[in-house]
């Protein structure tokens, strides 16, 4: 149940401070606002700040059937409230901001989206990427000031400060190999090898190649407790040698003075964001080329998963997973598919080359089959997350 309620918080703070920035744009781009949205419907309070009395009204019920803005249908769509309405909604998981004429409609309207010139309506679809990439920079900045798991192995700077030193960390397990038959776990720390202290990956790493595929005693850390479970090194995928199918990492808890700890962090939340888009170019690589997933790809259920495992790690983890998740959206979301920002960026690039807007119909016909295709794959991914729990 905790693991449940932290991983709502995390995603409500990563999807309000997304829509957030998408907000911020749109008013200060001469946008109105109808709603802006703490939860998703069904609907439970809001209020707006009355233009002529300068008063706070309350609203307790929406008006004009589905949503808070409107009335009637199509064209005929108006606007019931004279503000922008900010709303608690029943579902906590984010938010949303809907801005007066993002579909397409109303477009002869100066204060509607479709209205604006090309660079705001780029600057307001972008602004939720960027949002959730300097959320992730503050994350991983206010981590380095008091501590982050880093790869020692990437740690060169001289103003590092350790924390706690190096040990080695699984961070990755693969499905079916003998880690994962054996029940080791992303975050457990390794000790020793049928005895024999480990130091360092490549220590472990060289013990394994010379075992080959003799049986090992694992002696590891997990939530504090020391325990030992026994696996025997087997040949996954292409390569040749016995492998335990884990990603190793040195991980030590390292910190910055305060006044270079924010730069870290924008640093860090860049090469992440690198890093993540070189991931999704792996993934479409091994699509293509017949090799399957060459990397694990995790739904709601295993972030969730991962969310709750991070936490019980320290909060040092649980920042740095919660950055990594802020940017992972980031990433996905500027993907130039249709029904995410990438996409609606994409048709404005389109439009703003052939000097004219595209037909709406087929638009919004675009954008309802990229939102047809990435809810399925999120139930197929969250049935696997959910296959793999048990």
């Amino acid at each position: 149940m905790g693991t449940i309620i932290l991983f709502i918080a995390v995603l409500s703070v990563i999807v309000f401070v997304h829509e957030f920035g998408h907000f911020i744009a749109a008013r200060k781009t001469g946008m109105k606002v109808y709603e802006f949205a703490i939860g998703f419907p069904p609907f439970i309070y809001g209020f707006y700040r009355d233009p002529k009395t300068n008063k706070i009204c309350w609203v307790k019920k929406k008006k004009g059937g589905a949503g808070v803005m409107d009335a009637g249908s199509g064209e005929e769509k108006q606007y019931v409230y004279p503000n922008t309405v900010y709303s608690i909604n029943a579902l906590p998981l984010g938010g949303f901001c809907q801005i007066k004429g993002q579909d397409g409609n109303l477009s002869d309207e100066p204060d509607s989206f479709g209205h604006q010139k090309a660079w705001k309506r780029a600057i307001v679809v972008s602004a939720g990427v960027i949002m959730n990439i300097v959320l992730a920079a503050v994350l991983l900045g206010f981590g380095f000031m008091i501590g982050l798991p880093t790869d020692m192995s990437t740690v060169e700077d001289p103003q590092a400060i350790v924390v706690e030193e190096p040990a080695v960390v699984i961070q990755q397990v693969e499905d079916g190999s003998p880690a994962a038959t054996a029940g080791l776990a992303f975050g457990d720390t390794i000790l020793s090898l049928n005895g024999e202290a480990v130091e360092d990956t490549k220590e472990l790493i060289a013990y394994i190649a010379d075992n080959g595929a003799k049986e090992l005693t694992i002696e590891y850390i997990r939530e504090g407790e020391t325990q030992t479970v026994n696996a025997t090194p087997e040949v996954l995928g292409s390569l040749e040698a016995p492998r335990l199918g884990v990603m190793l990492v040195d991980a030590a808890v390292v910190r910055y003075p305060w006044y270079i700890a924010m730069w870290k962090g924008l640093v860090a939340a860049i090469v992440g964001l690198m890093n993540i888009f070189i991931g999704f170019f792996m993934i479409i690589k091994g699509l293509m080329s017949g090799q399957g997933m060459v990397m694990d790809v995790s739904g709601p259920v295993g972030i969730a998963t991962m969310v709750g495992q991070s936490a019980r790690l320290g909060i040092h983890y649980l920042i740095n997973v919660t950055a990594m998740i802020s940017l992972s959206l980031a990433a996905i979301n500027i993907l130039p598919i249709p029904a995410l920002d990438g996409g609606h960026l994409f048709i404005i690039i389109i439009e703003g080359i052939i000097g004219k807007k595209l037909p709406q119909k087929y638009v919004q016909r675009a954008h309802l089959f990229g939102f047809i295709l990435l809810f399925g794959l999120l139930i197929l991914v969250s049935i696997r997350d959910v296959i793999h729990l048990f």
